[in-house]
């Protein structure tokens, strides 16, 4: 008898959850002038809490209180990555944004990455940036780059972070605890910024399909195919994201790019894939820094 599914249908399964998060952050986008960048990560977080709390049920006691710690920190990280990758999007292309802010795990698998290799990742990820600038420095906001390379760094502390949470709680519970906190610290803002329009029937009914498309059905098709591909094939694929934002970039928001970025965005990936299979190769067997294998490896910010 053979085994339903395999690792093409697994790799199908992640392509088809970056192609979900691109197109909720392109739905994001279209929110912005009704709720602002702040807004639709308050009802991002909001939503993607509430749904997580109820397919997880997290249990809240027998915790130390370390692991409370760690679960704040998690939350406030979820709420600086999200906050910071949307403040960028208001001002940088899609495709750029998320190149951008995939700087950060890539550079911290080339720090804790040893050998002379590394060096090479980094130099395309270099020439990458270059060529991202080279296609117009004056076309890109400065204060957007700024945003991203926030979002990329709070994205390296998630790695470290979820890692943590992981350990602490089972399966996704600390996930959907985390997310709780992220939308409480995100709630001031968002009411600051999007305000009436919180009120709107069909704002609110946006808000929960951006959650939706970016974090509920990408975890849950993550979830299923992490049982079915190694840890460095699922990496590789999500190092796609840049791609696929790109492209949802052009198709959904009319965003287009020159030569020079497009070349710029495939230089980082083809940096991320290798860093990815350098690791892979200095330890046969062995995970990606992240959460259990029973959790998502990444959380979906597009």
């Amino acid at each position: 008898m053979t085994r339903r599914g395999g690792p093409g249908s697994a790799a199908s399964l992640v392509l088809v959850g970056l192609v979900c998060q691109e197109v909720g952050a392109s739905f994001a986008v279209m929110l912005f002038p009704q709720t602002g960048p702040l807004g639709i990560v308050m009802l991002r977080l909001l939503f993607s809490a509430l749904l997580l709390l109820v397919i997880a049920r997290p249990r809240v006691r027998g915790h130390a209180g370390s692991a409370w710690r760690s679960v704040v920190g998690f939350g406030l990280v979820l709420a600086s990555m999200n906050g910071l990758f949307y403040l960028a999007l208001e001002r940088l292309p899609l495709g750029v944004t998320v190149t951008i802010e995939v700087l950060g795990p890539l550079t911290l698998s080339i720090l804790t990455a040893t050998g002379l290799a590394r060096w090479l990742w980094a130099g395309l990820a270099l020439a990458g940036v270059i060529a991202l600038g080279a296609g117009g420095w004056d076309r890109l906001d400065p204060l957007g780059v700024l945003f991203a390379l926030g979002a990329a760094v709070s994205w390296a502390l998630y790695i470290l972070a979820s890692a943590r949470v992981g350990r602490e709680f089972p399966r996704l519970d600390g996930l959907a605890l985390a997310m709780a906190v992220g939308a409480v610290v995100a709630l001031p803002f968002g009411i600051w910024q999007a305000g009436p329009a919180l009120l709107r029937v069909d704002i609110l009914a946006l808000g929960a399909a951006v959650a939706l498309l970016s974090s509920t059905i990408p975890y849950a098709l993550e979830l299923v195919a992490l049982r079915r591909l190694a840890a460095s094939a699922f990496a590789i694929l999500m190092s796609l994201g840049p791609a696929t934002a790109s492209i949802a970039g052009f198709l959904l928001l009319g965003q287009r790019l020159s030569w020079l970025e497009i070349l710029g965005i495939a230089l980082v990936i083809v940096a991320s894939i290798g860093a990815v299979l350098a690791a892979a190769r200095r330890s046969a067997g062995a995970r990606h820094p992240g959460p259990d294998a029973e959790e998502p490896l990444s959380e979906p910010v597009g």
